[in-house]
Protein backbone atom coordinates (compact mmCIF):
# COMPACT_ATOMS: atom_id res chain seq x y z
CA UNK A 1 0.00 0.00 0.00
CA UNK A 2 2.89 2.23 1.04
CA UNK A 3 4.75 1.49 -2.24
CA UNK A 4 1.49 2.16 -4.35
CA UNK A 5 1.24 5.57 -2.67
CA UNK A 6 4.42 6.48 -3.27
CA UNK A 7 4.65 5.62 -6.81
CA UNK A 8 1.49 7.67 -7.51
CA UNK A 9 3.16 10.33 -5.56
CA UNK A 10 6.35 9.94 -7.54
CA UNK A 11 4.63 10.17 -10.99
CA UNK A 12 2.61 12.97 -10.30
CA UNK A 13 5.42 14.80 -9.17
CA UNK A 14 7.10 13.43 -12.46
CA UNK A 15 4.30 14.85 -14.74
CA UNK A 16 4.75 18.43 -13.16
CA UNK A 17 8.34 18.65 -13.54
CA UNK A 18 7.54 17.67 -17.29
CA UNK A 19 4.58 20.44 -17.64
CA UNK A 20 7.25 23.18 -16.55
CA UNK A 21 10.32 21.79 -18.64
CA UNK A 22 7.58 22.05 -21.49
CA UNK A 23 6.09 26.04 -20.51
CA UNK A 24 9.67 27.01 -19.60
CA UNK A 25 10.46 26.46 -23.05
CA UNK A 26 8.54 29.81 -23.65
CA UNK A 27 9.65 32.96 -23.87
CA UNK A 28 8.25 35.88 -22.12
CA UNK A 29 8.79 39.36 -21.79
CA UNK A 30 7.69 42.99 -21.72
CA UNK A 31 7.33 44.45 -25.02
CA UNK A 32 6.74 48.27 -23.71
CA UNK A 33 6.71 49.55 -20.07
CA UNK A 34 4.47 52.06 -21.09
CA UNK A 35 1.57 51.02 -23.36
CA UNK A 36 -1.90 50.76 -23.87
CA UNK A 37 -4.64 49.75 -26.45
CA UNK A 38 -8.35 49.71 -27.12
CA UNK A 39 -9.75 46.60 -29.00
CA UNK A 40 -12.15 48.59 -31.74
CA UNK A 41 -8.46 49.80 -33.80
CA UNK A 42 -7.23 46.91 -35.70
CA UNK A 43 -4.57 44.81 -36.98
CA UNK A 44 -3.12 46.46 -33.61
CA UNK A 45 -0.23 44.15 -34.16
CA UNK A 46 0.76 42.69 -37.96
CA UNK A 47 3.67 39.78 -38.60
CA UNK A 48 5.72 40.08 -41.83
CA UNK A 49 9.16 38.99 -42.48
CA UNK A 50 10.10 38.04 -38.86
CA UNK A 51 9.14 41.50 -37.40
CA UNK A 52 5.79 42.08 -35.35
CA UNK A 53 5.04 45.55 -36.25
CA UNK A 54 2.45 47.17 -33.20
CA UNK A 55 1.81 50.40 -31.39
CA UNK A 56 0.04 51.78 -28.53
CA UNK A 57 -0.73 55.13 -26.45
CA UNK A 58 2.06 55.97 -23.59
CA UNK A 59 0.74 57.67 -20.43
CA UNK A 60 1.17 60.98 -21.70
CA UNK A 61 -0.85 60.54 -25.32
CA UNK A 62 1.92 60.01 -27.40
CA UNK A 63 1.17 57.42 -29.80
CA UNK A 64 3.99 54.78 -30.34
CA UNK A 65 4.75 52.19 -33.02
CA UNK A 66 7.54 48.85 -32.36
CA UNK A 67 9.22 46.97 -34.16
CA UNK A 68 9.87 43.74 -32.37
CA UNK A 69 12.32 41.08 -34.02
CA UNK A 70 10.78 37.65 -33.63
CA UNK A 71 14.33 35.88 -33.36
CA UNK A 72 16.35 38.18 -31.98
CA UNK A 73 14.31 39.66 -29.78
CA UNK A 74 15.25 43.32 -30.39
CA UNK A 75 12.43 46.29 -29.45
CA UNK A 76 12.72 49.60 -31.94
CA UNK A 77 9.87 52.25 -30.90
CA UNK A 78 9.46 55.38 -33.15
CA UNK A 79 6.84 58.20 -31.94
CA UNK A 80 4.40 58.27 -34.65
CA UNK A 81 2.56 61.55 -32.71
CA UNK A 82 4.18 63.19 -29.65
CA UNK A 83 1.43 63.47 -27.07
CA UNK A 84 -1.46 63.15 -29.20
CA UNK A 85 -4.14 62.59 -26.13
CA UNK A 86 -4.39 60.92 -23.49
CA UNK A 87 -6.81 57.84 -24.49
CA UNK A 88 -6.52 54.22 -25.28
CA UNK A 89 -8.76 54.79 -28.09
CA UNK A 90 -6.35 56.11 -30.30
CA UNK A 91 -4.35 53.06 -30.85
CA UNK A 92 -2.18 52.69 -34.41
CA UNK A 93 -3.44 49.66 -36.59
CA UNK A 94 -1.26 48.35 -39.23
CA UNK A 95 -1.30 47.32 -42.64
CA UNK A 96 1.45 46.38 -45.65
CA UNK A 97 1.39 47.72 -48.72
CA UNK A 98 1.83 46.12 -51.95
CA UNK A 99 5.46 47.23 -52.19
CA UNK A 100 6.29 45.84 -48.08
CA UNK A 101 6.07 49.05 -46.58
CA UNK A 102 3.93 49.38 -43.41
CA UNK A 103 1.46 51.87 -43.18
CA UNK A 104 -0.27 52.97 -39.72
CA UNK A 105 -3.43 54.59 -39.07
CA UNK A 106 -4.73 55.90 -35.87
CA UNK A 107 -7.33 59.19 -34.64
CA UNK A 108 -8.01 61.21 -32.25
CA UNK A 109 -10.86 59.78 -30.43
CA UNK A 110 -13.88 61.60 -31.45
CA UNK A 111 -12.53 64.26 -32.97
CA UNK A 112 -11.74 65.08 -36.57
CA UNK A 113 -9.10 63.89 -37.45
CA UNK A 114 -7.25 60.24 -38.76
CA UNK A 115 -3.64 60.33 -39.44
CA UNK A 116 -1.25 58.00 -41.27
CA UNK A 117 2.84 57.91 -40.80
CA UNK A 118 4.46 55.11 -43.06
CA UNK A 119 7.97 53.29 -42.99
CA UNK A 120 10.06 52.33 -45.76
CA UNK A 121 11.43 48.34 -44.61
CA UNK A 122 13.87 48.97 -47.14
CA UNK A 123 15.81 51.72 -44.91
CA UNK A 124 18.34 51.50 -42.51
CA UNK A 125 16.54 53.05 -39.33
CA UNK A 126 13.23 52.26 -38.05
CA UNK A 127 11.85 55.57 -38.82
CA UNK A 128 7.96 56.29 -39.94
CA UNK A 129 7.58 59.56 -41.55
CA UNK A 130 5.72 62.39 -40.43
CA UNK A 131 1.92 62.04 -39.66
CA UNK A 132 -0.33 62.62 -43.15
CA UNK A 133 -3.53 64.06 -41.69
CA UNK A 134 -6.63 63.26 -43.04
CA UNK A 135 -10.48 64.76 -42.47
CA UNK A 136 -12.61 61.88 -44.04
CA UNK A 137 -15.79 62.75 -42.67
CA UNK A 138 -17.80 64.35 -46.30
CA UNK A 139 -20.23 67.44 -46.37
CA UNK A 140 -22.60 65.15 -48.51
CA UNK A 141 -22.33 62.64 -45.55
CA UNK A 142 -22.61 65.10 -42.75
CA UNK A 143 -26.13 66.33 -44.16
CA UNK A 144 -27.13 63.16 -44.00
CA UNK A 145 -25.63 61.89 -40.75
CA UNK A 146 -25.58 64.80 -38.42
CA UNK A 147 -22.06 64.86 -35.74
CA UNK A 148 -18.88 64.92 -37.13
CA UNK A 149 -16.81 62.29 -35.10
CA UNK A 150 -13.56 60.38 -35.72
CA UNK A 151 -12.93 57.32 -34.07
CA UNK A 152 -11.02 53.96 -34.69
CA UNK A 153 -9.58 53.08 -37.50
CA UNK A 154 -9.24 49.63 -39.12
CA UNK A 155 -6.84 49.37 -42.72
CA UNK A 156 -7.02 46.31 -45.01
CA UNK A 157 -5.46 45.29 -48.30
CA UNK A 158 -7.11 43.65 -50.96
CA UNK A 159 -5.07 42.10 -53.81
CA UNK A 160 -8.01 40.97 -55.84
CA UNK A 161 -9.06 44.79 -55.81
CA UNK A 162 -5.77 46.23 -57.33
CA UNK A 163 -3.97 46.04 -53.71
CA UNK A 164 -6.78 48.83 -52.84
CA UNK A 165 -6.64 49.65 -48.98
CA UNK A 166 -9.93 49.95 -47.39
CA UNK A 167 -10.30 51.76 -44.00
CA UNK A 168 -13.12 51.46 -41.46
CA UNK A 169 -13.96 52.97 -38.36
CA UNK A 170 -16.20 54.95 -36.39
CA UNK A 171 -17.05 58.28 -37.69
CA UNK A 172 -19.79 60.10 -39.35
CA UNK A 173 -22.53 59.62 -37.95
CA UNK A 174 -21.15 57.79 -34.46
CA UNK A 175 -21.93 54.97 -37.34
CA UNK A 176 -19.22 52.78 -39.06
CA UNK A 177 -17.81 54.41 -41.85
CA UNK A 178 -15.31 53.43 -44.60
CA UNK A 179 -12.78 54.70 -47.44
CA UNK A 180 -10.22 53.68 -49.25
CA UNK A 181 -6.81 54.27 -51.37
CA UNK A 182 -6.08 53.42 -54.93
CA UNK A 183 -2.63 54.60 -54.83
CA UNK A 184 -1.36 52.49 -51.38
CA UNK A 185 -2.37 55.70 -48.90
CA UNK A 186 -1.16 58.83 -50.95
CA UNK A 187 -4.97 59.94 -51.35
CA UNK A 188 -8.43 58.71 -50.12
CA UNK A 189 -11.79 58.31 -50.81
CA UNK A 190 -14.08 60.45 -48.69
CA UNK A 191 -15.89 58.34 -46.56
CA UNK A 192 -19.29 56.64 -46.52
CA UNK A 193 -21.40 55.43 -43.55
CA UNK A 194 -22.30 51.60 -44.56
CA UNK A 195 -24.33 50.63 -41.35
CA UNK A 196 -26.97 52.49 -39.87
CA UNK A 197 -30.35 52.06 -38.14
CA UNK A 198 -33.27 54.34 -39.67
CA UNK A 199 -34.93 56.79 -38.55
CA UNK A 200 -31.37 57.92 -37.69
CA UNK A 201 -30.22 58.56 -34.10
CA UNK A 202 -27.20 60.00 -33.52
CA UNK A 203 -26.46 58.63 -30.00
CA UNK A 204 -27.30 54.73 -31.42
CA UNK A 205 -23.33 53.67 -32.33
CA UNK A 206 -22.86 50.65 -33.92
CA UNK A 207 -19.54 48.76 -32.44
CA UNK A 208 -17.88 46.75 -35.37
CA UNK A 209 -14.58 44.13 -35.61
CA UNK A 210 -12.99 43.33 -39.00
CA UNK A 211 -10.97 40.25 -40.25
CA UNK A 212 -9.64 39.83 -43.84
CA UNK A 213 -8.00 37.17 -46.30
CA UNK A 214 -6.44 40.23 -47.80
CA UNK A 215 -7.27 38.72 -51.16
CA UNK A 216 -11.10 40.02 -51.82
CA UNK A 217 -12.74 39.46 -48.49
CA UNK A 218 -13.24 41.63 -45.27
CA UNK A 219 -15.53 39.57 -42.67
CA UNK A 220 -17.17 42.00 -40.23
CA UNK A 221 -18.87 41.27 -36.76
CA UNK A 222 -21.10 44.05 -35.01
CA UNK A 223 -23.49 44.72 -32.73
CA UNK A 224 -26.59 47.24 -33.06
CA UNK A 225 -25.44 49.83 -30.46
CA UNK A 226 -23.53 50.03 -27.08
CA UNK A 227 -24.23 47.55 -24.67
CA UNK A 228 -24.31 51.00 -21.92
CA UNK A 229 -26.78 52.49 -24.10
CA UNK A 230 -29.37 50.16 -25.96
CA UNK A 231 -31.64 48.13 -23.93
CA UNK A 232 -30.89 45.10 -25.98
CA UNK A 233 -27.24 44.61 -27.84
CA UNK A 234 -27.15 42.06 -30.75
CA UNK A 235 -24.01 40.54 -32.49
CA UNK A 236 -24.73 40.47 -36.17
CA UNK A 237 -22.07 39.39 -39.11
CA UNK A 238 -21.54 40.29 -42.52
CA UNK A 239 -18.84 40.40 -45.17
CA UNK A 240 -17.77 42.90 -48.35
CA UNK A 241 -16.32 41.06 -51.25
CA UNK A 242 -16.12 42.50 -55.08
CA UNK A 243 -17.99 45.31 -54.26
CA UNK A 244 -21.20 43.79 -52.63
CA UNK A 245 -21.43 43.35 -48.65
CA UNK A 246 -22.93 39.70 -48.41
CA UNK A 247 -24.80 37.16 -45.27
CA UNK A 248 -22.98 34.65 -44.02
CA UNK A 249 -24.53 31.87 -46.53
CA UNK A 250 -23.82 33.89 -49.59
CA UNK A 251 -26.99 35.64 -49.65
CA UNK A 252 -26.17 39.09 -51.49
CA UNK A 253 -27.31 42.37 -49.07
CA UNK A 254 -26.60 45.29 -51.05
CA UNK A 255 -24.16 46.96 -53.97
CA UNK A 256 -21.45 49.41 -52.37
CA UNK A 257 -23.24 52.21 -54.25
CA UNK A 258 -26.20 51.65 -51.98
CA UNK A 259 -24.54 51.13 -48.61
CA UNK A 260 -25.56 51.92 -45.62
CA UNK A 261 -27.53 49.15 -44.74
CA UNK A 262 -29.36 47.94 -41.30
CA UNK A 263 -27.87 45.59 -38.96
CA UNK A 264 -30.82 43.67 -39.24
CA UNK A 265 -30.38 43.14 -43.12
CA UNK A 266 -27.33 41.12 -41.90
CA UNK A 267 -26.87 37.65 -40.37
CA UNK A 268 -27.87 37.59 -36.83
CA UNK A 269 -25.74 35.41 -34.80
CA UNK A 270 -26.77 36.46 -31.82
CA UNK A 271 -30.48 37.75 -30.16
CA UNK A 272 -29.78 39.74 -27.14
CA UNK A 273 -32.68 39.41 -24.23
CA UNK A 274 -33.63 40.09 -20.89
CA UNK A 275 -32.18 36.75 -19.54
CA UNK A 276 -28.59 36.09 -21.40
CA UNK A 277 -28.27 40.12 -21.33
CA UNK A 278 -26.67 42.71 -23.63
CA UNK A 279 -23.38 41.38 -26.05
CA UNK A 280 -20.65 42.92 -27.25
CA UNK A 281 -17.62 42.02 -29.31
CA UNK A 282 -14.40 40.74 -28.90
CA UNK A 283 -12.77 39.15 -32.44
CA UNK A 284 -13.27 37.20 -35.49
CA UNK A 285 -11.38 35.33 -38.05
CA UNK A 286 -12.20 32.65 -40.55
CA UNK A 287 -11.49 28.97 -41.11
CA UNK A 288 -9.79 28.03 -44.72
CA UNK A 289 -13.17 27.42 -46.09
CA UNK A 290 -13.66 31.41 -45.46
CA UNK A 291 -16.24 30.64 -43.09
CA UNK A 292 -16.40 33.33 -39.81
CA UNK A 293 -15.54 32.45 -36.71
CA UNK A 294 -16.24 34.94 -33.75
CA UNK A 295 -15.79 35.23 -30.09
CA UNK A 296 -18.15 37.77 -28.44
CA UNK A 297 -19.75 38.10 -24.60
CA UNK A 298 -23.18 37.98 -23.22
CA UNK A 299 -23.64 39.62 -19.81
CA UNK A 300 -26.65 38.44 -17.76
CA UNK A 301 -25.17 41.12 -15.23
CA UNK A 302 -22.61 43.64 -15.41
CA UNK A 303 -20.77 41.60 -12.84
CA UNK A 304 -21.53 38.67 -15.21
CA UNK A 305 -19.52 38.38 -18.69
CA UNK A 306 -19.92 35.20 -20.27
CA UNK A 307 -17.81 34.54 -23.21
CA UNK A 308 -19.14 32.80 -26.40
CA UNK A 309 -17.69 30.97 -29.33
CA UNK A 310 -19.76 31.31 -32.85
CA UNK A 311 -18.69 29.66 -35.78
CA UNK A 312 -20.59 29.35 -39.39
CA UNK A 313 -21.13 25.70 -39.92
CA UNK A 314 -22.95 23.64 -42.21
CA UNK A 315 -24.92 26.57 -43.06
CA UNK A 316 -25.60 27.66 -39.67
CA UNK A 317 -24.55 29.47 -36.49
CA UNK A 318 -22.98 26.82 -33.79
CA UNK A 319 -22.21 28.61 -30.86
CA UNK A 320 -20.70 27.11 -27.32
CA UNK A 321 -20.07 29.12 -24.07
CA UNK A 322 -16.33 28.95 -23.66
CA UNK A 323 -16.59 30.02 -19.61
CA UNK A 324 -17.76 32.71 -17.00
CA UNK A 325 -15.49 35.72 -17.26
CA UNK A 326 -15.81 37.64 -14.22
CA UNK A 327 -16.67 40.87 -13.84
CA UNK A 328 -15.26 45.00 -15.46
CA UNK A 329 -11.63 45.45 -14.92
CA UNK A 330 -11.56 48.74 -14.41
CA UNK A 331 -10.27 49.69 -11.02
CA UNK A 332 -13.86 52.14 -9.93
CA UNK A 333 -12.65 54.24 -7.13
CA UNK A 334 -14.40 54.47 -3.94
CA UNK A 335 -17.67 55.88 -4.52
CA UNK A 336 -17.72 56.03 -7.50
CA UNK A 337 -20.03 54.25 -10.50
CA UNK A 338 -18.42 52.48 -12.70
CA UNK A 339 -17.92 54.30 -16.18
CA UNK A 340 -17.68 51.35 -18.15
CA UNK A 341 -18.91 48.22 -16.55
CA UNK A 342 -18.95 46.54 -19.89
CA UNK A 343 -15.47 46.32 -20.22
CA UNK A 344 -14.37 42.58 -20.22
CA UNK A 345 -11.01 41.18 -20.07
CA UNK A 346 -10.59 40.65 -23.55
CA UNK A 347 -10.89 37.38 -26.43
CA UNK A 348 -8.47 37.32 -29.14
CA UNK A 349 -8.00 34.08 -32.15
CA UNK A 350 -5.83 32.94 -33.83
CA UNK A 351 -5.48 34.05 -37.25
CA UNK A 352 -4.47 31.07 -39.01
CA UNK A 353 -5.90 28.51 -35.75
CA UNK A 354 -9.35 29.32 -35.43
CA UNK A 355 -9.41 26.39 -33.00
CA UNK A 356 -7.04 28.38 -30.70
CA UNK A 357 -8.10 31.38 -28.67
CA UNK A 358 -6.21 33.45 -25.87
CA UNK A 359 -8.66 35.06 -23.43
CA UNK A 360 -8.31 37.26 -20.37
CA UNK A 361 -10.74 36.16 -17.47
CA UNK A 362 -10.87 36.81 -13.41
CA UNK A 363 -9.35 34.34 -11.40
CA UNK A 364 -9.42 34.90 -7.56
CA UNK A 365 -10.15 38.29 -8.30
CA UNK A 366 -7.07 38.96 -10.76
CA UNK A 367 -7.68 38.48 -14.56
CA UNK A 368 -5.00 36.25 -15.95
CA UNK A 369 -4.17 34.94 -19.34
CA UNK A 370 -5.08 31.50 -20.73
CA UNK A 371 -4.72 29.86 -24.02
CA UNK A 372 -7.37 27.28 -24.93
CA UNK A 373 -7.65 24.81 -27.65
CA UNK A 374 -10.80 23.31 -29.50
CA UNK A 375 -10.84 19.73 -31.08
CA UNK A 376 -15.02 20.44 -31.04
CA UNK A 377 -16.05 23.61 -32.42
CA UNK A 378 -15.97 24.85 -28.88
CA UNK A 379 -17.86 22.05 -26.99
CA UNK A 380 -14.77 22.09 -24.61
CA UNK A 381 -11.27 22.95 -24.27
CA UNK A 382 -7.66 22.37 -23.43
CA UNK A 383 -6.73 25.16 -21.25
CA UNK A 384 -3.06 26.12 -20.51
CA UNK A 385 -2.37 29.55 -18.21
CA UNK A 386 -0.40 32.13 -19.54
CA UNK A 387 -0.05 34.43 -16.31
CA UNK A 388 -1.08 33.49 -13.40
CA UNK A 389 -0.99 34.14 -9.52
CA UNK A 390 -0.52 37.97 -11.05
CA UNK A 391 -1.08 40.74 -8.92
CA UNK A 392 -2.15 42.94 -11.54
CA UNK A 393 -4.75 42.73 -14.31
CA UNK A 394 -4.13 41.21 -17.56
CA UNK A 395 -6.23 42.45 -20.31
CA UNK A 396 -7.02 42.62 -23.93
CA UNK A 397 -4.89 39.43 -25.71
CA UNK A 398 -4.02 39.99 -29.06
CA UNK A 399 -2.87 37.60 -31.53
CA UNK A 400 -0.80 39.45 -34.41
CA UNK A 401 -2.18 38.91 -37.77
CA UNK A 402 -0.43 37.45 -40.55
CA UNK A 403 0.82 34.71 -37.98
CA UNK A 404 0.56 31.21 -39.76
CA UNK A 405 -0.05 27.57 -38.35
CA UNK A 406 3.78 26.71 -38.55
CA UNK A 407 4.83 29.36 -36.18
CA UNK A 408 5.84 30.03 -32.90
CA UNK A 409 2.57 31.53 -31.59
CA UNK A 410 2.54 34.75 -30.20
CA UNK A 411 0.38 36.65 -28.04
CA UNK A 412 0.39 40.01 -26.81
CA UNK A 413 -1.69 41.79 -23.97
CA UNK A 414 -1.93 44.75 -21.55
CA UNK A 415 -0.71 44.38 -18.40
CA UNK A 416 -2.34 47.18 -16.01
CA UNK A 417 -0.65 48.57 -13.40
CA UNK A 418 -3.45 51.11 -12.80
CA UNK A 419 -6.44 51.43 -15.17
CA UNK A 420 -9.48 53.64 -14.28
CA UNK A 421 -10.55 54.87 -17.18
CA UNK A 422 -9.74 54.99 -21.33
CA UNK A 423 -8.09 57.93 -20.42
CA UNK A 424 -6.34 57.48 -16.66
CA UNK A 425 -4.27 54.10 -16.81
CA UNK A 426 -0.97 53.05 -16.63
CA UNK A 427 0.02 49.84 -18.09
CA UNK A 428 2.43 47.95 -20.28
CA UNK A 429 2.05 45.49 -23.16
CA UNK A 430 3.14 41.98 -22.52
CA UNK A 431 4.49 38.95 -24.75
CA UNK A 432 4.62 35.61 -24.92
CA UNK A 433 6.16 33.27 -27.87
CA UNK A 434 5.20 30.11 -27.32
CA UNK A 435 7.13 27.02 -28.83
CA UNK A 436 5.32 24.97 -31.31
CA UNK A 437 6.07 21.97 -29.87
CA UNK A 438 4.41 22.74 -26.28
Amino acid sequence: MKFKALLTYFLLFSSMIMVQTSHSQNTQGILADDGTWCWFSDPRAIITNGHIYTGWVKQNGTVEAARFNLESLEIQTNDLYYRLQEDDHNNPAFVESKDGNIMAMYTRHSLKDLFINSFKTSQDTFEFTRPQLLHPVSGDELKKFPKETVTYANPYRLEEESNRIYCFGRWTGYKPNMMWSDDQGLSWTKSKVFITNYPFDPNNRPYVKYFSDGKSRIHMVFTDGHPRVEPTNSVYYAYYEAGSFYKAGGEKICELGTIPFEPKDASRVFQSNEKEGRAWIADIVADKAGNPIILYTRSPKETDHRYWYASFTDGDWVQHEICKAGKWFPQTQEGAVEREPHYFGGMTLHPDKPNVIYISREVNGVFEIERRETKDNGMTWSIEAVTQNSKQDNVRPYVPRGLSAEADEVVLWMENKMYIHYTKYQTSIMYQIRNRKN
